[in-house]
């Protein structure tokens, strides 16, 4: 399922672009949490070495995951949505 990002995501781009860390760099601190926002949640995960997210959407999960070259596309508004995945608990 296709899913329009909305602010609050290109303000968590912002944020991460802003740091200016590499993919090693993002490992060494990575975490499930580090970005939130009123829908959406997420981090960096070492082991897969890609940003992982979810999103609340009428009253659901679902899931999503982006490199950082696809972070870094989107803060440049290259790219505006994304494939979502609802949470399968």
């Amino acid at each position: 399922m296709k899913h329009k990002l909305e602010s609050e995501f290109y303000q968590i781009s912002k944020k991460i672009v802003s740091e200016n860390k590499t993919v090693a760099e993002w490992a060494a601190i990575e975490s499930e949490d580090m970005f939130q926002s009123n829908i959406y949640e997420g981090g960096f995960d070492g082991t897969g070495m890609y940003f992982s997210f979810c999103v609340f959407l009428n009253n659901k999960e679902y899931w999503f995951q982006l490199t950082l070259d696809e972070i870094i596309a989107i803060n440049n508004k290259q790219i505006n949505e994304v494939n979502i995945e609802e949470a399968d608990w």
